[in-house]
């Protein structure tokens, strides 16, 4: 029997996490095997096939020159951690995916910006966290993600109040909301995605399955 292909992904370090059993079963899904990476709990970077970085926390200001006042929860350690994963997905090519907070923080990685809180720029989506997928999301008909989803129009759910603002190095906006905010992007040249949305708490979806799907299929070519 062939060994699974192994995904790294991120998270807070507490013991019940629900997002990282709900990403552990999508993987499960789709034929891939978990390992979960935090500040506590290491990993050896050639012991993996592919990356998710997860949602959670907001990521420090000064990682993206945002207003260091601000009100905000974060977590440096995690930030340092995941930002020395990204670097190393980026050197060697291993395939990545971002959720939610992973998506912002591989944009910034790759010198985009962020809205700190866009609650204000809501005009047509309401600000009302959720797990079910009550948002509308429109991808670009071209896009990969849209070929991976099978779909160009999405229903998402949405637990963030910050978003890509300008996307980094190599990467191209494919997805946006009713507000036009950003809500997906993809890499020109590397087997990168990132959502701002939680796909892993809608895999009774097919076309949010599919994101794992991809990320699979990209780390056994």
């Amino acid at each position: 029997m062939a060994a699974r292909t192994r995904v790294a992904v991120t998270g807070n370090s507490r013991r019940w996490s629900p997002s990282w059993w709900c990403t552990r079963l999508a993987l499960w899904l789709v034929g891939a095997e978990a390992v979960r990476l935090s500040v506590r709990h290491e990993v050896p970077e050639c012991s993996v096939d592919a990356l998710i970085i997860g949602g959670g926390d907001d990521i420090s200001p000064e990682h993206y020159g945002g207003d260091l006042e601000a009100p905000v929860r974060t977590d440096p350690d995690r930030d340092a951690l995941e930002m020395r994963w990204i670097q190393h997905a980026l050197d060697t090519g291993l395939p990545m995916l971002g959720i939610c907070r992973g998506a912002q923080l591989i944009n910034v990685v790759l010198g985009g910006q962020l809205h700190q809180d866009l609650r204000e720029l809501r005009k047509r989506t309401y600000n009302r966290p959720g797990l079910l997928p009550t948002k509308q999301v429109r991808l670009e008909y071209h896009s990969r993600m849209a070929e991976v989803c099978k779909r160009e129009r999405l229903r998402v759910n949405s637990l963030h109040h910050q978003a890509v603002r300008s996307a980094g190095r190599g990467l191209q906006v494919v997805g946006r909301d009713l507000d036009q905010i950003v809500q997906g992007f993809e890499a020109e040249s590397k087997e990168i995605m990132g959502v701002q949305w939680h796909p892993e708490y809608l895999f009774y979806l097919p076309s949010q399955l599919r994101l794992f799907r991809w990320l699979v299929k990209a780390a056994q070519k």
